[in-house]
């Protein structure tokens, strides 16, 4: 790959630039807070975009680098791919995503995935390589360069690493000890006691142990809950059985009452046959009587009569004593009559009242039989009605389907005093199921509180049962990361790490003058070095400047193995403190050994002088 051309419309200090980039080396000089370090910015800004996250740091690089006094916020980059597609990218770094232009015609800016943070990631596509990858192998920055005798030993580990896992910032070792106190510290072992893992293992096992019968506080939860429901509806059954006695005791009441009124009726009507009766007797009396007077009147006149014919026969022969019988006769018979005028006239007043009462009683028989029939007619009307009320009230109770359980029309044959006894029995039964509820109500309140407290434990065995998972997936990903990591690590050691310590070797050589031959890494981590004599040194033995140049060597050798395109490599006062001999040496290197593009942003001349003095070309630009 080779960066083209740069155009900064406005980037942090840069305004209206437009830099033409060539194969193999370029210079960018500049002053010191001249805009070097924020020109290399915009280059990878370009490719990657800038990040609104601080990632913490104070400022994010999007408020960092956005220009004060401006409102533009944009520029273009042009480059080559190894495979001659060429590629414009235009950036308004306001907006997420560039417009990406392929070989000047065709754009294909919805061509690569999108990042929420980033946006468009087509140049981690075309080269394989992410922005923190690109830093820590294409790019070194001037705060990056380790002088420091006191950092000499960080700069050998920075070495190591890359040589054993690939990159510098990861020690196979550190990460493996980092791996297992995490897994101790997180997670724990069978050995451990008080660890994550053995903290809830032993809470669980108490939950355990204080919620083995809560299936039995559930059976038995759950049978009360059904007897409840059974005795709700056995007093449901109560209360309509009793509400349907109660109706039809009310309806026996009104029978009773309306069989009451019969009675009295019915007794009215016998009272009045009886004194038709006893009216129908007097009337008999009366003539009784009248015949009896009348049987005596000629009953005495009849004896008088044979009297005096008596009188006349035995008196015959004497004139005097029959004359004088005859008068006596006459005489008595005048008193007979005068009495039986008398009596006939006593008799007729008699007579005349018995008439009178016998037509009055026979008015009052008239009536009596009226108001005998009135009450029959009434006494039947009375019971049509009862037996209506009774068949309607039946049929009423009947046609509903709640009570179709019962005997309706054994019921309505019982007699109040039975009907009473049986609502009585039903409203003792009624209470005796209300006690139970009430009883299975005190139970289920005595066993609620224990359930509930056994479900907020069992909650809490859920919560730490997933805590527990949760945990053992965190010990399971820990000891896959060891098992990977040892693995990458052995095939970086077989395969990747001899072509690092070959090439780094080759550099070593190189850069001095073949002083130092070959660079080991051995079972140890450690760095050691192969002299003339062959004898190796430890790399912490060396100089602070020949580590330097090992660690830039290296970092330029990872670019190999990790993308096959070339990628442009970036140097931000990366030879401040080389003497003039490493300086010459690691441009020739540069220049020689590598097919990358080259960018070397400086404040100094040195660079410059020293490619005119060796006859490299190369590209000066000045911001």
């Amino acid at each position: 790959m080779k960066i083209q051309k740069l155009k900064i419309n406005s980037f942090g200090k840069l305004e209206n630039k437009e830099i033409e980039l060539k194969e193999k080396i370029n210079i960018i000089y500049g002053e010191n807070e001249s805009g070097k370090s924020t020109l290399l910015k915009f280059i990878t800004g370009m490719l990657y975009g800038l990040s609104k996250n601080k990632n913490g740091k104070e400022i994010s690089d999007f408020e960092k680098y956005k220009p004060w006094y401006q409102k533009e916020y944009s520029g273009k980059i042009n480059y080559q791919l190894d495979n001659g597609e060429t590629y414009e990218i235009f950036r308004d770094f306001n907006k997420k995503n560039p417009q990406i232009i392929l070989n000047e015609t065709e754009d294909i800016s919805k061509k690569f995935s999108i990042d929420k943070n980033k946006g468009n990631e087509f140049f981690k596509e075309q080269t394989n390589i992410d922005e923190s990858v690109f830093f820590h192998t294409a790019g070194v920055m001037q705060e990056e360069i380790k002088l420091d005798k006191i950092e000499q030993n960080n700069l050998i580990q920075k070495i190591t690493n890359l040589i054993s896992t690939g990159d510098d910032n990861i020690s196979f070792k550190k990460s493996m000890e980092k791996l297992n106190k995490k897994l101790i510290e997180e997670v724990g072992t069978n050995r451990t006691t008080d660890r994550p893992i053995n903290i809830i293992e032993e809470k669980i096992k108490k939950i355990k142990e204080n919620t083995n019968n809560i299936e039995e506080l559930n059976e038995k939860l759950l049978n009360i809950e059904e007897n409840q429901n059974k005795l709700i509806q056995e007093i449901h059954k109560k209360e309509n059985e009793i509400n349907i006695l109660k109706k039809i005791k009310q309806e026996k009441e009104i029978e009773n009452i309306e069989n009451e009124k019969l009675k009295i009726n019915k007794n009215l009507e016998k009272e009045i046959n009886q004194k038709i009766e006893e009216n129908k007797n007097k009337l008999n009396l009366i003539k009784e009587e009248k015949i009896k007077i009348n049987k005596k009147n000629n009953f005495i006149l009849g004896f008088i009569f044979l009297f005096i014919i008596i009188f006349s026969i035995i008196f015959r022969k004497n004139n005097i004593i029959l004359f004088l019988g005859i008068l006596l006769n006459i005489f008595i018979l005048f008193i007979f009559a005068f009495q039986k005028i008398k009596i006939n006239k006593k008799n007729k007043l008699n007579i005349e009242k018995i008439i009178q009462e016998k037509n009055n009683i026979k008015n009052e028989i008239q009536l009596l039989e009226e108001n005998k029939n009135n009450k029959i007619q009434e006494n039947k009307k009375i019971e049509n009605e009862i037996n209506k009320k009774i068949i309607e009230e039946k049929n009423k109770i009947k046609n509903n389907e709640i009570n179709s359980f019962l005997d309706l029309d054994n019921l309505f044959e019982l007699n109040l005093i039975e009907i009473n006894q049986k609502i009585e029995n039903e409203e003792k039964q009624y209470q005796e199921f209300k006690i139970k509820l009430h009883t299975l109500e005190l139970d289920k309140k005595n066993i609620e509180p224990f359930i509930e407290k056994q479900i907020e434990q069992k909650e809490n065995l859920n919560y730490l049962l997933e805590e527990q998972k949760e945990i053992i997936q965190l010990g399971n990903a820990i000891n896959l990361a060891k098992d990977e990591l040892e693995n990458a690590y052995h095939e970086m050691k077989n395969e990747i790490t001899p072509k690092f310590t070959q090439q780094l070797s080759y550099l070593i050589q190189k850069v001095t003058n073949e002083k130092y031959q070959v660079l080991k890494l051995n079972d140890e981590n450690n760095l050691m070095i192969e002299l003339k004599d062959g004898s190796y040194k430890n790399a912490n033995d060396l100089s602070i400047g020949t580590i330097d140049q090992m660690y830039l060597a290296l970092r330029l050798s990872a670019l190999e193995e990790i993308t096959k395109e070339k990628i442009p490599i970036l140097l931000d006062e990366a030879f401040c403190f080389y003497d003039e001999k490493r300086l010459e040496n690691i441009l020739k290197i540069l220049y020689n050994s590598y097919d990358n593009q080259v960018i070397i942003f400086t404040c100094t001349k040195r660079e410059k002088e020293l490619l005119d003095k060796i006859q490299l070309e190369y590209n000066y630009k000045e911001i």
